[in-house]
């Protein structure tokens, strides 16, 4: 069955779908550093490539698939708690363009480092290839990554939705996300809330690794860069202040990338990007404070 008017079949849509649950997970990952601590986590792509090359190297020794997924969890829960340790936090007084420009620097430090250890050429992830098969579905062959994507990425946002409504912790990190020097005169233990915001955002980084590195099993340096780009598109595009805008920012940014990649012939697939930032441009002209957000006030940083 195919939707004739825009030459796209229901394949092209469970895949845009499937990205846009990815890419949505993504944004709530980069929405809940910037809620805390007003970051654009340029860097964030970066732990997302560590996490797959995890997945890789546990491909390439033959550990079992629970394995490698455990070490990509490390991997990136390490890296994000090592950068908030290292870099955010000595600088967190300073201005956020400082900050802004030091995960800037720690990106490209990042994939410098997996240039000079796995090369150009990357590694190669295999233990999770059997997602990709397709099963049947109401007669329609849709990818097991695809079903898998999108229940993750329900379930993650329901326990983070519960984890921030119900909980005390959850509690603190709302209040800092809309007034951090007036939470901690409230008695917020700023380091607590911080380091619960960036163990969140690194745990969303490790499972979009895992899902991502199912549907490009070639990790190279630059592995979730691009992704990385799009997203914080999709987070502007959606609100930035508020991690329900920033989700459904990322998530209608990827269903669209999702949309064109699959019903654009290949070689105009270069195109993708100038038409998703130009639709970006359009909006934000209309709405500068989201799509997803009510009125039109935007916070400078």
């Amino acid at each position: 069955m195919t939707l004739a008017v825009l030459n796209i079949d229901w394949q092209t849509l469970a895949d845009a779908t499937a990205l846009g649950a990815i890419y949505a997970l993504m944004a709530v990952g980069i929405g809940l550093v910037f809620g805390v601590l007003r970051l654009v986590n340029f860097a964030y792509g970066q732990l997302v490539m560590a996490g797959a090359f995890a997945l890789a190297l546990a491909s390439q020794w033959g550990w079992p698939v629970w394995a490698g997924i455990v070490l990509c969890f490390a991997s990136v829960l390490t890296l994000s708690l090592l950068m908030d340790r290292l870099v955010f936090r000595p600088l967190r007084g300073h201005s956020p363009a400082v900050m802004l420009v030091a995960t800037f620097a720690v990106a490209f430090l990042l994939q410098s480092v997996a240039l000079l250890w796995f090369g150009p050429l990357g590694k190669i992830a295999t233990s999770l290839a059997y997602l990709n098969r397709p099963v049947t579905v109401s007669g329609v062959d849709i990818r097991k990554i695809t079903i898998v994507a999108v229940v993750v990425a329900a379930g993650c946002l329901v326990a983070l939705s519960v984890l921030l409504e119900r909980t005390t912790i959850g509690l603190h990190m709302r209040a800092s996300s809309l007034d951090f020097q007036t939470a901690r005169l409230l008695g917020v233990r700023a380091n607590r809330v911080i380091g619960m915001a960036v163990l969140l955002s690194g745990a969303l980084a490790a499972v979009v690794a895992v899902m991502l590195t199912v549907q490009t099993p070639l990790v190279t340096p630059d592995f979730a860069l691009r992704d990385t780009i799009i997203v914080l598109a999709g987070v502007v595009l959606g609100g930035m202040n508020r991690p329900i805008p920033a989700t459904l920012g990322g998530f209608a940014i990827g269903f669209g990338t999702g949309l064109l990649g699959g019903s654009l012939p290949t070689n105009q697939s270069q195109y993708i990007p100038s038409f998703v930032f130009g639709a970006v441009i359009l909006v934000l002209l209309v709405r500068p404070g989201g799509l997803f957000t009510r009125g039109r006030a935007v916070e400078r940083v």
